[in-house]
């Protein structure tokens, strides 16, 4: 993640809200933003990949001081044009390396985003990023898909997540050194074509907590999902808590 928009240019910036309107539903909003409320109590919270704002302003709705990471500026640009948008305030960078003012009890990402970061390296240096932001006892909460790896039969390496009349959705994945790429066909009424390819790196639950042990943060809470199901060996995705060490 080195050029100034990544992957979220203007372009997708402007359809971002509607590509992904299933992620704005209430259903999928108001579990997460409760969660992370709680576990903000009086203190503030961190968003890392802030994007358009859709955790980031219901929950500065709740009262909760946020501020976001974002290495896009056209996604920054959206989410600052929101009714409350000013309330946010954002740090343009790499949200592996980038500082943002003062400290946090909460710090989060949501929706895949650690998977933006392309490498084991990156992926490290951001639980050590959020650890030096947190507060002692502050916590790092990360949502995230579980690799669907049991879904690939032998010799292939291709799983779809969409398939639609105007809209195809595969990810490709590379077992050796974890890369993948999620690929999106669209087909628009006029019959145009559009392809947009975007890199990632899956990561397992357990090398997370690794990454975790080594920014000085420990497991606390794993669930399923934001309404804090059971995680087991069927849960497709998880919602994971760190803590960082009181001194």
């Amino acid at each position: 993640m080195t050029d100034d928009d990544g992957y979220f240019g203007e372009s997708v910036a402007a359809t971002y809200d509607e590509s992904s309107a299933a992620m704005f539903a209430p259903g999928a909003v108001e579990p997460a933003v409760a969660v992370l409320a709680e576990l903000a109590g009086e203190g503030r919270a961190l968003e890392l990949g802030v994007g358009t704002g859709r955790i980031a302003l219901p929950l500065a709705r709740r009262g909760v001081g946020v501020h976001g990471i974002e290495l896009s500026r056209a996604m920054a640009d959206r989410l600052r044009a929101k009714p409350g948008g000013e309330a946010v305030g954002v740090t343009i960078g790499d949200f592996a390396t980038a500082r943002a003012p003062g400290t946090f009890s909460v710090a989060y990402l949501v929706f895949n985003t650690i998977m933006n970061l392309t490498t084991q390296d990156a992926q490290v240096d951001c639980f050590r990023n959020v650890a030096a932001h947190l507060e002692p006892g502050g916590t790092f909460v990360v949502e995230v898909m579980v690799p669907g790896l049991r879904r690939l039969p032998p010799g292939q390496n291709t799983v779809p997540f969409h398939v639609g009349t105007d809209r195809l959705g595969f990810d490709t994945y590379d077992t050796v050194t974890q890369a993948m790429s999620s690929h999106h066909v669209r087909v628009t009424e006029d019959g145009r074509g559009s392809f947009r390819s975007i890199p990632f790196r899956y990561v397992w639950p357990a090398e997370l907590d690794l990454m975790a042990r080594l920014a000085g943060m420990r497991l606390r809470e794993r669930w399923a999902d934001w309404n804090r199901a059971p995680f087991t060996s069927e849960s497709e995705s998880h919602v994971s808590v760190w803590e960082k060490a009181v001194d």
